[in-house]
């Protein structure tokens, strides 16, 4: 249905459809249903705050990681984003040290999977908007953002993207 609307990508793992009762493996399913119909997909990780304080954050992304792909997927399809779900919509981002060990343990973890000579794409999106957006200048290993409500009113994500390159 979405390749007939011309649909090129698919957004897999968002934390909501996770809160709903989306399992990897469910997950894993999708992804597979996707390549199959040629989509590229845009796969969702984050660790909610309450992981976040335990210190579980990398354990929570390498175990959404690996029970959500398998070795065969063709990594070039795939694009990663890094949404902590207890930033999404409210307006609270990690700190950029944190961002910045965070994307460097997804890419690093993905190489070490799928031993890959071109590492994956990592995007951000958790409360991306006009005002932060230019913080995240700073991380040279983000490959990009997938913004969220932001990017339901032109003028907002027209100022992001001026903002970005300010």
């Amino acid at each position: 249905m979405l390749k007939k609307v011309g649909a090129e990508y698919i957004i897999l793992g968002h934390s909501e459809n996770r809160m709903e009762g989306e399992t990897n493996q469910l997950i894993k399913k999708k992804i597979i249903s996707a390549l199959n119909q040629k989509l590229n997909i845009i796969l969702c990780i984050g660790e909610t705050y309450k992981e976040k304080n335990k210190g579980k954050t990398f354990l929570i992304l390498k175990k959404q990681i690996k029970q959500s792909l398998e070795i065969n997927f063709n990594i070039n399809k795939i694009l990663f984003a890094y949404e902590p779900v207890w930033s999404i919509g409210t307006n609270k981002i990690p700190k950029i040290s944190e961002l910045k060990k965070n994307i460097k343990f997804i890419k690093n973890d993905l190489k070490k999977i799928f031993k890959a000579k071109k590492i994956p794409k990592v995007l951000y999106g958790g409360s991306v908007n006009p005002k932060n957006i230019r913080l995240f200048t700073s991380i040279p290993d983000l490959d990009g953002f997938l913004v969220g409500g932001a990017s339901q009113s032109a003028k907002k994500f027209i100022a992001i993207i001026k903002n970005y390159y300010k």
